[in-house]
């Protein structure tokens, strides 16, 4: 595995590095000694697959409150997506910054997201599906969100928005006092 770590401190995009002969390739996805020399949150307390329909769709963008906060390894493993993720994390020097790469089943990468982020994705293709491996467990009284067109971050998608759930389209605008503070 290849980290290479993003502009916004801690997170990281993950290359897979493939042993290949006749029969195909092999290739690891996740090592928890790997992850760990780098300081990064190795725990894996939940799993989860997204799958989305139609090109075009927008899910996101979610985080956990505290105590509930949690990192991520996101991976596409069919289709593709534009995701992104932004740094709330009040002290750090990216914080409100967001980073965007596409993930694909075809480049098999991944991206770490530490905790302190949201995240987000756009689906380019139809029939997308994401995987993801979570750190803390689904707390929903702690799943929150910023709204994906919120003028403080600045993400341009690459899309049209071509569907998007009531609750993610309506979140509010950003509003770093409370739960930001003691980031």
């Amino acid at each position: 595995m290849i980290f290479s770590e993003t502009p916004l401190k801690g997170a990281f995009l993950v290359k897979v590095e493939h042993r290949q002969d006749s029969r195909g390739f092999f290739a690891r996805t996740w090592c928890e000694r790997e992850a760990a020399t780098l300081g990064l949150n190795t725990h894996v307390a939940q799993c989860n697959i997204s799958f989305t329909r139609r090109k075009g769709t927008l899910r996101g963008v979610h985080f956990q409150l505290p105590p509930h906060e949690e990192a991520r390894l996101i991976r596409c493993t069919m289709g593709s997506v534009h995701d992104v993720i932004i740094d709330l994390r009040a002290a750090s020097p990216t914080f409100m910054q967001h980073w965007s790469t596409v993930l694909s089943g075809e480049s098999q990468q991944a991206v770490y997201v530490p905790e302190g982020f949201a995240h987000g994705f756009q689906s380019l293709e139809d029939d997308s599906e994401v995987f993801y491996q979570m750190s803390a467990a689904y707390a929903s009284d702690a799943n929150v969100g910023v709204r994906w067109n919120d003028a403080a971050f600045g993400i341009p998608w690459p899309l049209p928005v071509a569907d998007i759930s009531e609750r993610d389209r309506t979140f509010p605008d950003f509003d770093p006092p409370g739960p930001f503070r003691s980031r």
